[in-house]
């Protein structure tokens, strides 16, 4: 029995050395592009069904007052290959050694990879993201998450769900700090500045970590501002003032997009081809890979 906590639908874990390949263009390195997507590849051939299964599973550690632990079973989880990814796992010393039972004591060896939510610094904190895009201070928004991204990957972490680029204009949805506020522009330049903070010279830099643009498309946008709820609005309006923050990070080179927990059009986000596959894919071109996170009120 799988005790999947949260869901992914692009094989995680092998993410966290494909996404070298995958992005690499940004540094001008072709030849490592085909290495490690040929390495992923190998690695897919000799996977089982209940392997791949895992590689799809984040699962979630818990923090209590003497720091991290870790739910009874999920250490054999992770030996047996049912688990890929962990949310909330921080700190050296215990993602280490969840990383030592991954590369050593699993079949295939294949790394964890770990994401935390780094929303406004790790150990700094700066501003909400609502208060930082008030001063309109994109070198120092940049800074920040430059800041959150070198103390977050020195205590193991791989991952941020963050940027939140979220245009919202009704002040009765629950999110609103989170995000730059209601202007489209303003946001479009927060979005890539956080990226490139969070991503600072390249994936696979030992400071660097991975951005998760957040959360596509329209989250901000409920009808009467009621979380996880409806959207339905104008293909127009959707396009000049909701997606153009999504974009701006993407092309901005965003590792990683995750899905809105609303509909769009009466179709959920993560199932909407129309989102992950005509617009995401095929129109901005991205290459990277997107999540599903279960919201707490669905776990």
């Amino acid at each position: 029995m799988f005790r999947i906590k949260h869901v992914a639908l692009i094989m995680l874990p092998l993410t966290a050395f494909v996404a070298f390949g995958f992005f690499s263009k940004n540094n001008s390195m072709e030849k490592e592009d085909n290495r490690y997507a040929l390495r992923a590849d190998s690695l897919l051939a000799r996977m089982t069904i209940e392997e791949k299964i895992g590689q799809l599973s984040l699962f979630t550690t818990d923090w209590e007052s003497t720091g991290p632990t870790i739910r009874e079973g999920y250490k054999d989880d992770i030996r047996q290959g049912r688990c890929g990814a962990l949310f909330n796992s921080h700190t050296t010393a215990f993602t280490r050694e969840l990383q030592r039972i991954a590369v050593e004591e699993t079949r295939l060896k294949i790394p964890l990879l770990f994401g935390y939510d780094v929303i406004h610094g790790y150990k700094t904190i700066f501003p909400i993201p609502l208060g930082e895009a008030a001063g309109w201070d994109l070198s120092a928004i940049e800074l920040s998450a430059r800041v959150a991204a070198t103390e977050a990957a020195a205590a193991g972490l791989h991952w941020t769900f963050a940027p939140m680029v979220d245009i919202s204009r009704d002040p009765r949805w629950g999110r609103v700090m989170e995000g730059a506020g209601e202007d489209t522009w303003l946001g479009c330049r927060i979005a890539e500045a956080r990226v490139r903070g969070f991503q600072g010279k390249g994936i696979g830099e030992t400071d660097a970590v991975l951005a998760c643009v957040k959360h596509y498309a329209a989250y901000g946008a409920p009808m009467a501002g009621r979380e996880y709820g409806s959207v339905d609005m104008s293909e127009r309006y959707f396009r000049e003032y909701y997606l153009p923050t999504y974009e701006a990070a993407v092309r901005a080179g965003a590792a990683t997009v995750m899905t809105s927990f609303n509909d769009y059009d009466g179709v959920p986000a993560s199932g909407s081809r129309y989102l992950l596959t005509d617009i995401l894919r095929k129109e901005w071109d991205f290459r990277g890979l997107w999540s599903r996170i279960t919201p707490p009120s669905m776990k």
